[in-house]
């Protein structure tokens, strides 16, 4: 096993659900910040959701590429480990709170 995939294994070890997505899942296109905190995802679809309704989202298949991870009591999103930087989510671009939550 090269470094690469060891690192992509380990990054994946931190996940503790990784949702099979299904035909029609979105991808999450933009963040939602607040004080530099993500508190929701902007789909491809152009809805923009909550931190929790896009883990309850992925977790029934309907978000592509990320798996749930989680800080003490809290879930959030995390990026699959993948040969891609460009798809990270922290590699997003941020959208504002005014657009959110529509």
């Amino acid at each position: 096993m090269d470094d690469k995939d060891f690192t992509a294994s380990l990054a994946k070890n931190t996940l503790y659900d990784i949702p099979t997505p299904k035909s029609d899942a979105k991808d999450i296109v933009g963040l939602v910040k607040n004080s530099g905190r993500i508190t929701g995802y902007q789909l491809s679809d152009g809805r923009t959701v909550s931190k929790e309704e896009g883990v309850s989202l992925a977790k029934a298949g309907e978000i592509n590429g990320v798996g749930v991870a989680h800080r003490g009591d809290t879930e959030y999103l995390k990026s699959i480990p993948d040969e891609t930087d460009g798809n990270n989510l922290t590699n997003l671009p941020s959208v504002s709170e005014h657009d959110s939550y529509r």
